[in-house]
């Protein structure tokens, strides 16, 4: 007849099986995997440009810096990129929507990293990070400026710079319309239409060259090592975290209801925690703004962009153009779809979402928690039945990215 073991050893024996591939941290061999996988340390060396020769020049990346804050770059002397990308606040500037010459309907984001994405804006409309540096710069409520009177101011300030990097600059340029562009006023639309193709092939140039320059420069900006990251790299060398490198238990536990139950770390993944899509994830329109249909909206846009990959402004062959030919174009995914946003830094940069929707991180979470339905198209999220405490200890880990 076979002894019956004492309880106790029942109990330890049990606890054996619960612990069997846990760390003293309280993570499994897969959790410490994920872990590491996160860490800025996992982050690959930034591949190059092959669309953009100038991307590694540092002639080029210094021009770029002045443009990126200089407030000529713009119709009335008062815009330049850092006015909404602010170099002490994450690149972006804490308000709901951007305010350049005007206001816009859109969250500015922040450029940490931004080298890195494939597609960019919200809803990315553009295929390069030099591509993206161009709307602005036209956009009549960002800067407001034109084609022509980019490539005067270029001469006026910078001709003799910009030829030592580029190129020489157009023949005749001094012959053409002060104001000219595709966009901006009637006249000057007019004025743009009037030119010869020759012209405006020898403007959208110079144009491109701009915003190839400021992309040098952009290239530049990284994310900077946090209170996450030290004890990322401690699990990554299969050590456990003890002081300064370890995190507090309610820390704990909000990492891993977001790489388990929450689901956060489905998007929100890898070093830079954003997976460079885009989702539908039923955030409300902001009452008062146009509507917004996101990605599908763009499709067409960023194809027929005269800049983008395809276009004869890029640099190299079409074997870079991968992302823009095999991209999704129709799909009623795209409905409402935004970017993946990085939550590096997140809890430094209040509101969140595409237009500041929500003020806090809190209304974040309780979002996806929630997860109410969309008002157009489908939500890809689903409700998580999360505590006030797992709510609160999601909120303490995603602080941890920004310290």
């Amino acid at each position: 007849m076979a002894r019956r073991l004492p309880k106790y050893l029942i109990a330890a024996a049990a606890l054996a099986v619960l612990l069997a591939g846990c760390s003293d941290s309280g993570l499994t061999d897969t959790e410490r995997r994920t872990v590491a996988s996160m860490s800025l340390s996992a982050l690959p060396p930034l591949p190059p440009d092959p669309t953009n020769r100038f991307a590694e020049n540092p002639g080029a990346a210094a021009l770029g810096a002045t443009l990126f804050f200089d407030t000529g770059m713009s119709r009335d002397g008062n815009v330049a990129c850092g006015t909404c990308h602010k170099i002490d606040r994450q690149f972006q500037d804490d308000l709901p929507r951007g305010v350049g010459v005007g206001v816009t309907n859109r969250r500015t984001m922040p450029l940490a990293g931004v080298a890195r994405d494939p597609f960019f804006f919200w809803d990315g409309r553009r295929d390069s990070l030099w591509a993206q540096a161009l709307v602005p710069l036209e956009n009549p409520v960002e800067h407001a400026g034109t084609r022509t009177a980019y490539a005067h101011y270029i001469k006026r300030r910078f001709g003799e710079r910009y030829e030592r990097i580029f190129r020489p600059l157009p023949a005749g340029l001094d012959a053409l319309p002060a104001s000219a562009g595709p966009f901006g006023t009637p006249a000057e639309q007019a004025a743009w239409k009037a030119m010869t193709e020759e012209q405006r092939s020898g403007v959208d140039q110079v144009f491109a060259d701009v915003g190839k320059a400021i992309a040098a420069f952009e290239r530049s900006l990284v994310h900077g090592k946090t209170r996450f990251d030290r004890f990322a790299d401690v699990i990554a060398e299969g050590r456990e975290p003890s002081g300064e490198t370890a995190l507090t238990d309610e820390e704990m536990h909000g990492l891993r209801l977001f790489i388990g139950k929450a689901n956060c770390s489905t998007c929100h993944t890898g070093p830079r925690f954003t997976d460079n899509h885009f989702h539908n994830t039923g955030v409300p329109p902001v009452p008062g703004l146009p509507a917004d249909l996101g990605r599908v909206a763009v499709v067409d846009e960023v194809l027929g962009d005269p800049f983008n990959c395809i276009g004869r402004f890029r640099d190299g062959g079409e074997e870079a153009c991968g992302e823009l030919r095999f991209m999704q174009k129709t799909s009623p995914e795209l409905v409402r779809a935004y970017k993946t946003p990085s939550l590096r830094g997140v809890a430094d940069r209040a509101p969140y979402m595409h237009a500041g929707q929500f003020s806090t991180l809190e209304q974040v979470v309780s979002h996806y928690a929630t997860a109410p339905k969309a008002v157009e198209g489908e939500s890809e999220i689903h409700p998580v039945a999360l505590s006030d405490r797992q709510r609160a200890a999601l909120v303490a880990f995603l602080k941890t990215l920004s310290e």
